[in-house]
Formats: C-alpha cells, sequence, structure tokens
C-alpha cells in the first residue's frame, strides 16, 4: 500500500525550481520522489512543509541530491534533517 504522496512542480518568481511536498514520505512512494528530484534539474527548492512523516528511505533520496537543493521544513522535520546530517549539507530553512 502507497502512502499518500502529493508532488506539485512549479517555479518561484526568481525562476528557481520548487518541488512541493505534501503528505508522509516513506518507502511505499520514494520512487516518485527521487524520480521528480532527478527529472528536475539545476538547483531547486524543496518545500517539505506539508511533510507529516518522513523516514530513512525518504532521506536516502535526499542525500545524492543536496548539492543542488535548498530545504524549506516544518518544526516536525527539523530534527530529522538536523540529526541525519542533511542540514550540514545543504540550506535549511524552519520556523
Amino acid at each position: 500500500m502507497t502512502t499518500a504522496l502529493t508532488l506539485t512542480r512549479g517555479r518561484r518568481p526568481d525562476g528557481i525550481a520548487l518541488l512541493t511536498a505534501v503528505g508522509e514520505i516513506d518507502m511505499s512512494n520514494t520512487d516518485r520522489l527521487a524520480d521528480a528530484l532527478t527529472d528536475m534539474t539545476g538547483p531547486l527548492v524543496l518545500d517539505l512543509t506539508g511533510v507529516e512523516y518522513l523516514d530513512s528511505a525518504g532521506l536516502s533520496v535526499l542525500f545524492p541530491h543536496a548539492d543542488r537543493l535548498e530545504l524549506l521544513t516544518n518544526a516536525l522535520l527539523e530534527p530529522v534533517l538536523t540529526i541525519s546530517g542533511l542540514t550540514d549539507l545543504t540550506t535549511v530553512h524552519a520556523p
């Protein structure tokens, strides 16, 4: 069973690609997230403010793209991103 995850592609006013994720990111849907990250080339803002759950499978998809990602996160995910070390590799904006 696949966990609900909505991915919406767009662009910020400055032209940088934006991927907005809403729902939960776990091993059942990380392939969709990985595909979206791979398809969107260049610098990318990943908006995780609408994500309620992120497991290690989801984190493992983010690491290969860390050098080009800017993450927008929420208070729930901020500790997960910090403990994983992802905040040392990319820019993270938290509330």
